[in-house]
């Protein structure tokens, strides 16, 4: 789809997901066209890449370089081929190569499922829980080349897109402010529909807040204004300003229905049993594997903005338990 001022979006499939698809963005520049994340590492993903930049007249053998709003498979996945067949960077938030380094080395050494599967014993799993958890893991994306910062400016030719850094979805999650047509490319940090996954990795991590940063950086974007988005998923909208203050609600209210689900019962309960109590899209036991261990992952995230606002706090118990103040 054209979406106007140079600016084409390819959507780009992610097999089995129900978001259906990752919107990679082509950027138009003399020097060729950069893009804003690359899809998932998949024969069909690339497929319908290579094939909607050929729609458009774009060879993915002219990119220039890509940038990755952040690691997670269905935005990094397709980005090492893309370099492979254009000699193109890829540049992506210096918090996320870290993130990628350390998942390439984990793999690499084979400690990968032990980790996870110490990570869920930790948070309350039981032993088959954790067994079907640790069966399902994507390969680690292609190491960038260009480690980003906060505003740094992007190497587009005739054009000014800079990095806005916005962690909470992943700690190096950036958008993208392309400047010359004040429009906001912002990944998963605002969708207009749905919120992203913010959630704790091992759960138990007591030294980061990733639900405040996020709230945080939804602040941030308010402060664009009523500018239109341009998303990795669902479909570019209007007001990135009233919709972050929408997602910043949402949270909050999560957070009130967290406290008082404490507060009505008010023993130590692992993260598990509180992640198990917490409203999600559907029952706890119909949720499989890999989407509890996500929901656990949130429902850290939220306990652990409870705890940073003194609501709450961990006793000293393996695995960890939470209570709410009396």
């Amino acid at each position: 789809m054209d979406v106007g001022g140079g600016v084409w979006s390819v959507p780009v499939p992610i097999p089995g997901n129900p978001l259906g698809y990752t919107l990679v963005y082509a950027i138009e520049s003399p020097g060729g066209p950069v893009l804003v994340d690359a899809g998932w590492n998949h024969p069909d993903a690339w497929l319908a890449l290579t094939d909607g930049l050929a729609a458009v007249g774009m060879d993915v053998a002219d990119v220039r370089g890509v940038v990755v709003t952040h690691y997670h498979p269905d935005h990094s996945g397709l980005a090492g081929q893309v370099r492979e067949r254009s000699g193109a960077w890829i540049a992506m938030h210096e918090a996320d190569i870290a993130l990628v380094k350390l998942f390439r080395d984990v793999v690499t050494d084979g400690t990968h499922k032990d980790f996870q599967s110490d990570m869920l014993r930790r948070a309350g799993a039981d032993s088959h829980e954790v067994a079907e958890a640790v069966a399902m893991r994507p390969e680690p994306p292609a190491l960038p080349d260009l480690a980003l910062t906060d505003r740094d400016l992007i190497d587009l030719p005739g054009r000014r897109l800079r990095t806005i850094w916005t962690p909470g979805h992943s700690p190096g999650h950036i958008c993208l402010h392309l400047e010359d047509a004040d429009r906001l490319f912002t990944g998963d940090h605002v969708l207009p529909d749905i919120t992203p996954h913010i959630g704790i990795y091992p759960y138990d991590r007591s030294d980061v807040d990733p639900l405040g940063d996020f709230m945080t950086s939804l602040e941030r974007v308010r402060e664009f204004g009523p500018i239109e988005a341009l998303p990795a998923h669902e479909a570019r909208f209007a007001d990135v300003s009233s919709r972050a203050a929408e997602i910043c609600s949402h949270h909050e209210e999560k957070l009130e229905h967290l406290r008082a689900l404490m507060a009505a019962d008010p023993q130590p309960r692992t993260i598990w049993e509180l992640a198990a109590r917490m409203t999600w899209n559907r029952p706890w036991d119909q949720l499989p594997a890999m989407l509890r261990g996500m929901a656990a992952g949130e429902a850290a995230a939220h306990l652990r903005t409870l705890e940073v606002r003194d609501v709450i706090e961990r006793t000293a118990d393996a695995p960890v338990r939470f209570v709410i103040h009396s």
